[in-house]
């Protein structure tokens, strides 16, 4: 369950030059981005800090607190923007992505998406120049897991003018920690071993490497516990990979040339050869 933010840098370019303070576009934007966090009270605070009079937050209080449909929303700015020119053409703009949406949404080429027109939403970077939207999750309080926007010009520094863009971008981690807190994960995918190794001493290791080659030649994924342990601590760490496959080496199965697998499910074990191993995991 998600929402995704929208709102586009001419709208917010109109309310600075409305309010009569195009010159502070930047403070304005930085302040306003913060109202999800600390408030409008705060927001007043910091914008009086960046230069706005209390005039002007007169004038901007009510745009940013706007409520309602997309469509009212956007009704209601066109009001207040009616003698911004770029304000104005920042609405048609978005009106046009909306408008877009529908149509897709309508034909089932995309699924149905939680759009809201977001005039507080500004985003830190200065270069966009249209529309600007964030991706928010509504069962976890973690702030914007995607976003980005349109860009015109912004390889123009790099001697490729004329070349309009638009960039999005995710927070890996972000998204992460809330498919985990959400328990979205499938157990094939926290699943990313097949086979863990046990270490009790350094002999077990020198005995493991060789093994451990064999089982990743093979295609097999595994992996050799990073360093001796007691066997409790590594079965836990099995456990809490999902990891269905363990493999002991003591000092009998190296005399004997042998390895002991332990089917992590069912509990069962089984002696097996050292070069029968890689194909009996097969």
């Amino acid at each position: 369950d998600f929402t995704i933010k929208i709102n586009n840098r001419k709208i917010l370019s109109g309310i600075a030059e409305i309010i009569g303070k195009p010159e502070l576009i930047v403070d304005m934007t930085v302040a306003i981005d913060k109202l999800d966090k600390i408030g409008l009270d705060g927001v007043s605070k910091e914008l009086i800090e960046r230069g706005f009079t209390e005039e002007d937050l007169n004038k901007l209080r009510p745009v940013i607190l706007l409520k309602g449909t997309n469509e009212e929303k956007l009704a209601s700015l066109k009001a207040v923007l009616a003698n911004s020119e770029i304000g104005l053409k920042g609405i048609e703009e978005l009106e046009t992505v909306f408008e877009y949406l529908k149509i897709m949404t309508s034909n089932s080429l995309l699924p149905a998406l939680n759009c809201v027109a977001d005039i507080t939403l500004a985003r830190g970077l200065n270069y966009y120049t249209g529309c600007i939207f964030e991706v928010a999750t509504n069962e976890v309080a973690m702030g914007s897991i995607g976003g980005g926007g349109r860009y015109d010009d912004l390889t123009g520094m790099f001697g490729l003018k004329g070349l309009t863009g638009v960039g999005i971008s995710f927070g890996a981690d972000r998204i992460y920690d809330v498919l985990e807190e959400l328990g979205l994960f499938p157990a094939a995918a926290e699943q990313s071993t097949t086979v863990l190794i046990s270490n009790f001493d350094s002999d077990a290791e020198k005995y493991a490497l060789p093994l451990l080659q064999q089982l990743r030649a093979a295609g097999i994924a595994s992996e050799l516990y990073p360093s001796a342990a007691k066997l409790k601590k590594q079965m836990a760490y099995a456990d809490a990979k999902k990891i269905p496959f363990v493999i002991l080496i003591g000092s009998d199965e190296i005399t004997a040339g042998m390895v002991t697998l332990k089917n992590m499910e069912t509990g069962a074990q089984e002696q097996l050869k050292l070069n029968d191993v890689a194909r009996h995991l097969s």
